[in-house]
């Protein structure tokens, strides 16, 4: 390869280069400054809503330790199920096989912190947050909910339901051991906020599976129990 060549190809690999990194950061802001208004770490503080939508994680971490993740989730959607800021509640995650079931565990978690089985639905068809956000509309016929989850990955979760015309807030789970919040931002959420925008913006990008819509059965007494 000639010198000048060479020159030329590096010189459109560093541009390249800089112009997706400044793609990601744009795209990171307006997924982050867009949504931040519609994310609340106070329960008090939050709109009613009928229903609540728990976003599925694994129970256990690499190491086979118990996840913070995935207890804070339970915790936070049996508080507000408790102060009455939800009456109901959709466990949505995956279950690819017999062994890994999302919903299921999140389910009898709730349970155990005295949630009625009645005012639960799982949502077995979670596969990706996208998918959970869109079932819940398209499935359960939800234009107004409120999604539990912790905060690095709620900014992308109101954005893909506010930019489908869904009217959702967040409630943040704490995220770590020791009942803190965290300030973890996994390199993986930074890409999947940039993949939201073209999910909804370019791809068009439709859940994996919807199937037959299902109606939420609200308990008018549920948060007396």
């Amino acid at each position: 390869m000639k010198p000048w060549t060479r020159r030329f190809l590096q010189r459109w690999l560093i541009t390249g280069f800089f112009a997706l990194a400044l793609i990601i950061l744009l795209g990171n802001r307006w997924v982050i400054n867009s949504t931040d208004a519609y994310i609340y770490k106070d329960w008090a503080l939050m709109p009613d809503n009928d229903v609540g939508v728990v976003l599925g994680t694994s129970k256990y971490l690499e190491n086979g330790k118990p996840s913070p993740e995935f207890r804070g989730r339970i915790e936070a959607a049996a508080e507000l199920y408790q102060n009455g800021k939800i009456k109901h509640i959709i466990v949505s995650g995956a279950n690819p096989d017999e062994t890994y079931n999302e919903p299921r565990a999140m389910r009898r978690e709730l349970v155990k912190l005295n949630v009625p089985d009645s005012a639960i639905t799982m949502d077995f068809a979670g596969f990706r947050t996208l998918d959970s956000i869109v079932r819940a509309q398209a499935v359960f016929g939800l234009r107004q909910f409120t999604v539990i989850t912790q905060r690095y990955h709620s900014y992308r979760a109101v954005f893909l339901g506010r930019k489908l015309g869904l009217k959702v807030v967040v409630y943040i789970a704490r995220a770590t051991a020791d009942g803190g919040y965290g300030s973890r931002n996994p390199p993986r959420e930074i890409l999947a906020r940039v993949k939201a925008i073209l999910d909804i913006f370019l791809l068009n990008t439709e859940p994996k599976f919807l199937g037959e819509p299902e109606k939420i059965q609200l308990t008018p007494d549920a948060t007396d129990t």
